[in-house]
């Protein structure tokens, strides 16, 4: 509940009538102002204090939110900590509450993978063959998920979110195509698709409303390349063939803005999904599409200097 999604997935929650308390956790205060929320400041390691919050509460429906994306807020190995920690906490306390209907888990199209077998735009249905080590923490978290759903007898709903972007979502990848100068694959510009925070929220909301029972993909309409983004964004691209991309990343990191292998895969490869389905299974439909989603990117500040009263005057 406080990071950029989660307290906004919070705020949204509290405008609904259906809801009646609600109570969250996580390592840093609500981005939010909050009204009727209940907030709790714990570590994603401290399992047991978790474990007694949620039991407590005994929830209706629980939201897990608690995903480290690798090189957003915290580096690779932390990420994965992190997430298993806060995973088997949540999802394991959550099983022990006996007013529990259903739960609703953050995942990722990453999931799908990018192997020469996947499909173009994959589908709900499609295997899980996650090639990135984000892809793999979000396979399982599906799968424990979907373990404690069918031991205890609850809805499970797994939404599998393109990259989101926002205004103060931290992401690789927005970083990225920020800086002045972004690299692109010259050989295979291949396009992907993004999702506003904002449309990611209203999916979470409308899923634990409806006590969504399956996987969903929420994916922005439209597409765009590497290539099409950096020039709407007025940056200067940097055509890269396969092996360059060490060298990119490293430089990337050194002016802040570290590429992860699920960021290279997309960058190189494309990332899609079919997002159909989630206007049948929870009357869904993104406000914004994909280049709308990278044209608000651009239009973020960045710092601006502002003079002295001096200088002003």
């Amino acid at each position: 509940m406080g990071g950029e999604l989660g307290s906004l997935v919070a705020l949204k929650l509290e405008a609904e009538p259906w809801v009646g308390s609600l109570v969250g956790i996580d390592v840093d205060p609500p981005r939010r102002r909050l009204r009727k929320a209940e907030f709790h400041l714990l570590q994603p390691s401290q399992r047991e204090r978790i474990v007694d919050v949620v039991t407590k509460f005994n929830p209706h429906v629980v939201i897990n939110l608690s995903v480290w994306e690798p090189d957003a807020r915290t580096g690779l190995a932390h990420a994965r900590q992190f997430t298993a920690d806060a995973t088997t906490a949540i999802i394991g306390a959550a099983a022990e509450c006996p007013a529990l209907e259903g739960m609703v888990v953050r995942s990722g199209i990453e999931v799908y993978g990018r192997s020469r077998n996947s499909p173009t735009r994959p589908v709900e249905t499609a295997r899980l063959q996650p090639t990135s080590e984000y892809g793999l923490m979000l396979a399982n978290i599906e799968r424990q998920a979907r373990e404690v759903g069918s031991r205890v007898g609850i809805a499970v709903g797994k939404l599998r979110l393109a990259p989101v972007l926002g205004k103060h979502v931290p992401s690789p990848l927005g970083r990225l195509l920020r800086q002045p100068l972004v690299p692109f694959s010259l050989l295979a510009d291949s396009p992907f698709a993004v999702i506003e925070d904002g449309d990611a929220a209203r999916a979470f909301v409308a899923a634990a409303a409806c006590r969504l029972d399956e996987p969903v993909n929420i994916v922005a309409p439209g597409a765009i390349t590497a290539l099409q983004a950096i020039l709407r964004g007025k940056r200067i691209p940097l055509p890269m063939v396969g092996p360059e991309w060490m060298l990119a990343g490293k430089l990337s990191h050194a002016f802040g803005a570290p590429i992860p292998d699920h960021v290279v895969e997309l960058m190189h490869r494309g990332r899609l999904a079919d997002g159909a389905k989630a206007r049948d299974a929870l009357g869904f439909t993104p406000a914004l599409s994909t280049p709308e989603v990278i044209d608000h990117l651009y239009a973020w500040e960045s710092v601006v200097r502002i003079g002295s009263i001096r200088e002003v005057a």
